[in-house]
């Protein structure tokens, strides 16, 4: 069996270089990340005055969210490689130009199909450029700052969801749906501008063609347990989190608390990335294992528990933390279990992890409709617990390793 404990020696060079241009090439990359992920989410805020404007219900501006997260599953193996050959900052360029051109062209709509088809061209940029910039602090600081790196890189996503959204939230109710589109466009054509000052060229590792996805995840365990463990967190995490608002309004928290709220959410998400990313060199499998019991616990706790305030405060503390530990966990996991193929793994990563957002929402959907609003909080509790026999079970030499090369 060949080797898997050293990456190529292009890759070896590629991770050398200039620490400061690196730096902030990563930040750039961060910042198309956060436009990225606000773009994606934003309609979440909006859908009724969008809907009022373009005469169509509130479900069915739901597509608005729906559309991209499952394009993004396609488009993450797809754009990876349909561009194996092509320097990776031109790639990500492309994306987040055609993100920020997407939005403009969605401000200035006047139906709603135009709007469906920016949304389209939205998860391809989103699959696209995530499935590449989860490997691109590989190839962009040196080795010892890869873990850094990769967590300022997804701490974009979590920033995205405590400022992104409500700000783009404030900007729609200020100056209507059309101006918060407007400048989420703005900001990915600015991240655009950055990463082309300041990123290096990026050749791609290796020509890839579409049986090295099936491949990687065929010949690699940890790969493969990556997956699973994407598929029931991420699953689980949006099974319930989707309908937070309306279990807490249920449980009788005003309606001018949920905000503030989810704000709590969104900063304990951001410390959770930050504290992950300083654990899992030397402690990633008892990272995932802590991630799975703090989601599991906060949702059994907020199903069980008669809240006030405070105590719901405590709980969407616990799962801030839990959740936003997952995006630099996840893809450490996944980039170290298969260093050779990590434009390959991310892919496969990312197309899991769309998909899941979209199959949450829908189970999610089903569940509360069929059964009761709480009934979300037990099915992803479970989904959540299921990840400890799995990690549990490898063996420990099978557990990737980020402190060792690749």
């Amino acid at each position: 069996m060949t080797s898997v404990d050293f990456p190529p020696p292009d890759v070896a060079r590629d991770t050398s270089p200039s620490p400061v241009r690196g730096w902030l090439a990563i930040l750039a990359v961060t910042l198309g990340i956060f436009a990225l992920m606000t773009s994606e989410l934003l309609p979440v805020g909006l859908l009724t005055p969008i809907g009022t404007a373009l005469d169509v219900s509130e479900g069915t501006t739901a597509l608005m969210v729906t559309v991209p997260g499952l394009v993004a599953a396609v488009a993450a193996p797809l754009v990876t490689v349909a561009t194996a050959r092509i320097d990776r900052r031109l790639v990500l360029a492309v994306l987040i130009g055609m993100m920020g051109a997407a939005n403009l062209a969605s401000a200035f709509a006047t139906s709603f199909a135009v709007v469906l088809l920016a949304r389209f061209l939205i998860g391809i940029s989103v699959g696209g450029f995530w499935s590449l910039a989860g490997a691109i602090a590989l190839r962009l600081v040196p080795k010892h700052h890869v873990v850094r790196a990769t967590a300022v890189v997804f701490g974009g996503v979590e920033t995205a969801s405590v400022l992104g959204v409500p700000a783009g939230t404030l900007v729609g109710d200020l100056g209507g749906w059309r101006t918060a589109f407007a400048v989420v466009g703005v900001l990915g054509l600015i991240s655009l501008v950055c990463m082309v000052v300041v990123m290096p060229k990026v050749a791609p590792e290796r020509t890839m063609t579409f049986g090295a996805l099936p491949r990687v995840f065929r010949t690699h365990s940890a790969v493969r347990v990556g997956i699973a463990m994407t598929f029931l967190v991420i699953t689980g995490h949006f099974t319930a989190y989707t309908f937070v608002r309306p279990i807490l309004q249920h449980d009788g928290v005003a309606d001018g608390m949920i905000s503030v709220l989810l704000l709590v959410f969104g900063i304990a998400g951001i410390c959770g990335n930050f504290i992950a990313g300083a654990l899992i060199t030397k402690r990633l499998r008892q990272t995932v294992c802590g991630i799975s019991v703090l989601l599991t616990a906060a949702m059994a706790a907020l199903a069980v528990t008669d809240h006030n305030t405070f105590s719901v405060a405590a709980i969407l503390i616990v799962w801030g933390l839990g959740y936003g530990a997952v995006p630099v966990t996840f893809q450490t996991w996944i980039l170290n279990a298969a260093p050779t193929a990590t434009e390959a793994a991310s892919s496969l990563y990312v197309s899991m992890f769309n998909l899941s957002i979209a199959l949450g929402a829908l189970v999610g959907g089903l569940a509360v409709d069929t059964a009761s609003t709480v009934s979300v909080l037990w099915i992803g509790g479970v989904l959540a617990i299921l990840v400890l026999p799995i990690v549990g079970a490898m063996p420990r030499h099978r557990v990737p390793r980020p402190d060792l090369p690749g």
